[in-house]
């Protein structure tokens, strides 16, 4: 009984993935906005690491935690935050055969995190729902103009799924009416477990910040061993809920004791580790990208000006010009 479920399970994952015109994983970056419209030679990098797949990110932006006015595709903002930049961005990544997961996110002032906007009263509740509804569907449209593989109906929103879960349902009926392609969300590493509603959608969307090891410099092996913690929770959840897991963004920065904390964006972290952003973005690849219930994922983050960005001496997110590019491109190889 145990292997008929296990070959069951196998074949809806290869029928969706049939479904979904996927030949191979999902390969891709995310694309960040800037100010300035594109043009052939900023996507020539995103082909030459042989990705397959670019998340576009237009934003709204809020004033803070309880403030529930999303402020969106406005004049005031840099050109790839808007619906006319990110069409733009699709059309040109699109002439180099790119596929495109549209993943419209908020930005809270100072930078706060997204995971804690909580109302606090019912009405402000019911007044972000309809400004986040106006923020979603404003790019569900673009969505289905650009006909983009993949929508993301939001980027890590704990505490407001959490408390206005029917409100989230009903958006997704409105986002399937206006669009048919297929549909995820990115729940953050330590939220995922308790995202509502993956039976409504195509993939479970994590944003895959996990901590794997706590050595400054953390090899291959300690990174290895630490995933054996989380995969098989992960695995379970694509076993539980029919449906392959896609992170929504992976990626390591170059410093010390990079494994530990993978989500932390502290300035303060200027120590350059490059072999330790290298090992654990190797195991990440080893521990996922063989598996069939695992659909890829989006390494954050990229930015359009290749050669003016990232370096040796950087200790930010990006791959770009590193030595974990190269695993990234070798990676991302089309396997025979």
């Amino acid at each position: 009984m145990q292997m008929f479920k296990r070959f069951i399970f196998s074949f809806l994952l290869t029928t969706l993935f049939a479904c979904n015109g996927q030949q191979e994983k999902i390969n891709g970056v995310s694309f960040v906005a800037s100010r300035d419209v594109i043009d052939e030679s900023h996507v020539n990098p995103v082909v030459k690491v042989n990705a397959n797949y670019a998340a576009i990110m237009p934003f709204g932006f809020i004033k803070n935690l309880e403030h529930p006015e999303i402020i969106h595709n406005t004049d005031r903002q840099w050109f790839g935050e808007t619906r006319a930049g990110a069409q733009q961005y699709i059309e040109e990544l699109r002439k180099k055969n790119i596929k495109i997961m549209l993943k419209p996110q908020i930005w809270v002032w100072r930078g706060e995190f997204t995971g804690e906007i909580m109302m606090t009263s019912e009405a402000t509740w019911k007044e972000l729902e309809a400004s986040y509804t106006s923020f979603i569907l404003e790019y569900t449209n673009l969505a289905k103009e650009v006909n983009a593989e993949i929508f993301c109906i939001g980027t890590e929103l704990e505490l407001f799924v959490k408390y206005r879960p029917e409100y989230w349902f009903d958006l997704i009926k409105k986002i399937r009416a206006i669009y048919s392609g297929k549909l995820t969300y990115a729940a953050n590493w330590d939220e995922f477990r308790r995202t509502p509603f993956w039976d409504e959608l195509d993939y479970i969307g994590v944003d895959a910040y996990f901590p794997v090891s706590d050595e400054k410099t953390p090899s291959f092996e300690d990174c290895i061993e630490g995933w054996k913690t989380h995969k098989p929770i992960i695995a379970k959840m694509a076993k539980e809920y029919e449906r392959p897991i896609l992170f929504t963004e992976y990626g390591y920065r170059s410093v010390d004791f990079s494994g530990r904390k993978p989500w932390v964006s502290d300035h303060t972290m200027t120590d350059v580790n490059l072999e330790a952003q290298v090992n654990t973005t190797k195991a990440l690849f080893e521990t996922f990208w063989k598996e069939d219930w695992f659909a890829g994922g989006f390494v954050w983050k990229w930015f359009h000006k290749h050669d003016e960005v990232g370096g040796e001496d950087n200790p930010r997110f990006t791959p770009q010009n590193k030595p974990v590019e190269s695993v990234i491109k070798d990676y991302y190889k089309i396997k025979e």
